[in-house]
């Protein structure tokens, strides 16, 4: 499964201030700083985390965001989903909206549906708790969502 761009950023985003959610609202400069995300790029991730009611605003002198929920109430399958759409290796597995006429013959279809299953159940187990947790564990590595 690929990750798209705006995919790791919101997820980046929802660990920042997860992290950070002790120093009340955070601005999305200090996000980007410390996530090395360019800032305009975050203005354009918010308001979907926001009108999913991921994300509280507060207007103002000391504007910025914050969780609107516990990390442990996020998982990564909804942040993704929501910014991604649909988690599907291929584009063929949304049945709903599936208008290629081939994919009724197409043999490797039950496997890759399949593997989406797999991928989901996993990802809906993961919360942003965890991500923090595992990120802590990791912090002499490189690594990085």
């Amino acid at each position: 499964m690929r990750i798209s761009t705006k995919g790791r950023y919101a997820l980046r985003l929802m660990l920042d201030l997860a992290e950070h959610q002790g120093d009340g609202c955070v601005s999305l400069k200090d996000v980007a700083q410390r996530q090395d995300i360019s800032k305009k790029y975050l203005e354009q991730i918010v308001p979907t985390l926001s009108r999913a009611g991921f994300l509280l605003t507060n207007r103002g002198y000391q504007g910025g965001y914050r969780l609107a929920r516990r990390p442990e109430d996020y998982t990564a399958r909804d942040i993704l989903r929501l910014t991604e759409g649909s988690l599907a290796p291929v584009a063929c597995l949304d049945c709903e909206v599936n208008t290629c006429p081939r994919s009724a013959n197409c043999p490797t279809l039950p496997l890759w549906q399949g593997l989406d299953r797999v991928i989901e159940d996993y990802l809906a187990g993961v919360t942003l708790q965890d991500l923090i947790d595992r990120q802590r564990e990791h912090s002499g590595d490189d690594y990085v969502i």
